[in-house]
């Protein structure tokens, strides 16, 4: 089951507003790069549905994120159907990401008390996916819309909370564009895990420097 409440995710994204989305077929080597987040300051990590062996894979991780990164919520991307959710909430997400909206995986969501995290391109996808009760939408493919997008709809509906991925790099010049126009978290995949930084030691490093880099952007309490 879910470690953490809906308030304490939504939380710890605003907090910690950089989000690993990652997949590997081998259980090791994603209990190594999620150690590496966490050691280097991350505390929200998405596991995508990604390959025949990512149900085994995230339910394995799921316990040693349990015992080794206590303060990490672990969630679940790439999910299409409802009944893909439930299977995923069973093996202990704690949050579920779409790459699109659909009304009845955050039915599943709602009731089992964990965010919905669904897509959408533009403001009419987003805005539906906020009625339908998504706690943050994902702003994806992020490198097709870009920041201009970003700031353009949250002039006239600044209460959304949005996480971009696709095309964010890990530099400040990037991260600086996104959180500048708006965005309340940013998704990394593949820009984050490349070359050297397959080497776990390598990407807490890494980790540890855009996590300085983003510090400036992250709301303090009032």
């Amino acid at each position: 089951m879910a470690l953490f409440s809906s308030e304490q995710i939504i939380d710890l994204v605003s907090s910690h507003p950089i989000v690993p989305v990652f997949y590997h077929p081998d259980a090791g080597q994603a209990q190594a790069i999620v150690q590496a987040c966490y050691d280097g300051g991350l505390r929200v990590f998405e596991f995508t549905n990604r390959g025949t062996q990512a149900l085994s894979v995230f339910t394995q991780l799921v316990r040693y994120v349990r015992e080794n990164c206590p303060e990490m919520a672990i969630g679940i991307g790439t999910i299409l159907t409802p009944e893909d959710a439930a299977t995923f909430l069973d093996a202990g997400a704690d949050f579920v990401v779409q790459p699109v909206t659909i009304a009845a995986v955050g039915d599943v969501c709602r009731e089992r008390g964990v965010p919905w995290m669904p897509a959408g391109s533009t403001l009419n996808e987003i805005y539906q996916a906020t009625l339908l009760g998504a706690d943050i939408v994902k702003v994806f493919p992020g490198n097709v819309v870009g920041p201009d997008f970003i700031k353009a709809i949250k002039g006239p509906m600044p209460f959304l909370k949005l996480m971009v991925t696709g095309g964010v790099e890990p530099t400040i010049d990037s991260l600086s564009s996104w959180f500048r126009a708006g965005v309340t978290a940013v998704g990394i995949g593949s820009q984050l895990f490349s070359g050297q930084t397959a080497d776990p030691a390598v990407l807490r490093e890494r980790v540890a420097a855009l996590v300085q880099m983003v510090t400036p952007f992250i709301p303090q309490p009032a």
